[in-house]
């Protein structure tokens, strides 16, 4: 099962959420409205995303779509 990691720092409004272990060689992309991606540098597969001035009622979490599967990996549905 995976684990998602979250982390929230409310003293300089940070939400981050990891749903793979953060990397030494990790690089940050601006994706829009203060939504930070993360990806592994080597393979360009994201790993993790953040949320700058992250407050608890703020819907931009729910605007965020980040497909971390494969449809060729998943079981298949009967």
């Amino acid at each position: 099962m995976a684990q998602i990691k979250i982390f929230y720092e409310p003293s300089v409004s940070l939400l981050t959420i990891f749903w793979q272990t953060p990397r030494k060689e990790q690089i940050c992309t601006e994706l829009d409205d203060g939504i930070i991606l993360i990806k592994d540098s080597r393979t360009q597969e994201p790993i993790g995303l953040e949320l700058l001035s992250y407050h608890p009622d703020d819907l931009r979490l729910g605007q965020v779509l980040v497909d971390i599967g494969q449809i060729e990996s998943l079981p298949a549905l009967v």
